[in-house]
């Protein structure tokens, strides 16, 4: 899929400049913005494919422009920033970001990223895909792009979404974080395993708003995490 509107957060002229060039170079639409304050009615108004966020942005900063899109949206975003610490990462993860990556980077990276979180967000028709996977209560549409539990309907970011797909696909089979990164992403990730736990924790608390009292998604101990069937 061509054309796809990308939008670029990031104050700093030159990296956005480089990503505008390598993303527009493999046939994107692209956007850029510098101010965090800017972002929300920018995507209320001209809804993107997917966001680059910088974290370190004037007026707003890139945590902040998170949290208030996943209030009203599940577009996929990939944060961009010079911080490392763990405490970072797993901040970015916990409000909803897809993926994380750190500067500096190779503008090709970025592109292969962002070309694997759109492929999970917008699937293209394939003879295996446009499936439902159906375990106990839990319908998953690839069609559609949706999950519904005991007929209610819940929103999942691109991530949570393709984390569950995995699980779905295997009850009961127990995942290392390694291989449910490599599976969930669609390419050989090198990143930073323990972003999975803040997924898993996130898909846990959505789905427990329907299911409370049932433990769909168990930890292994010093291996990973399971989905269990029946619960």
């Amino acid at each position: 899929m061509t054309n796809q509107h990308i939008l670029i957060v990031e104050d700093e002229i030159k990296i956005a400049q480089l990503l505008n060039d390598y993303l527009k170079n493999a046939d994107y639409t692209v956007s850029c913005l510098e101010q965090g304050n800017e972002v929300i009615p920018y995507v209320k108004q001209t809804p993107p494919a997917l966001i680059l966020l910088d974290i370190m942005l004037p007026e707003m900063d890139g945590m902040a422009v998170c949290r208030e899109l996943r209030k009203f949206s599940t577009v996929p975003i990939i944060m961009i920033t010079a911080k490392v610490e763990e405490i970072d990462r797993l901040l970015g993860l916990e409000l909803g970001a897809d993926d994380y990556i750190c500067k500096p980077f190779s503008p090709r990276e970025v592109v292969a990223r962002v070309k694997a979180v759109l492929r999970r967000t917008h699937l293209e028709p394939k003879a295996e895909e446009g499936k439902k996977l159906v375990v106990g209560t839990i319908t998953l549409d690839e069609k559609t792009y949706q999950v519904k539990i005991a007929e209610q309907t819940l929103k999942f970011t691109p991530s949570e979404f393709s984390l569950l797909k995995v699980l779905l696909n295997r009850p009961n089979q127990v995942f290392s974080r390694q291989e449910l990164l490599t599976q969930a992403r669609d390419y050989n990730f090198e990143g930073y395993e323990r972003t999975i736990d803040t997924h898993i924790k996130n898909l846990r608390k959505k789905i427990a708003t329907i299911l409370p009292n049932q433990e769909i998604i168990s930890t292994v101990y010093a291996i990973g995490y399971k989905l269990n069937f029946p619960w």
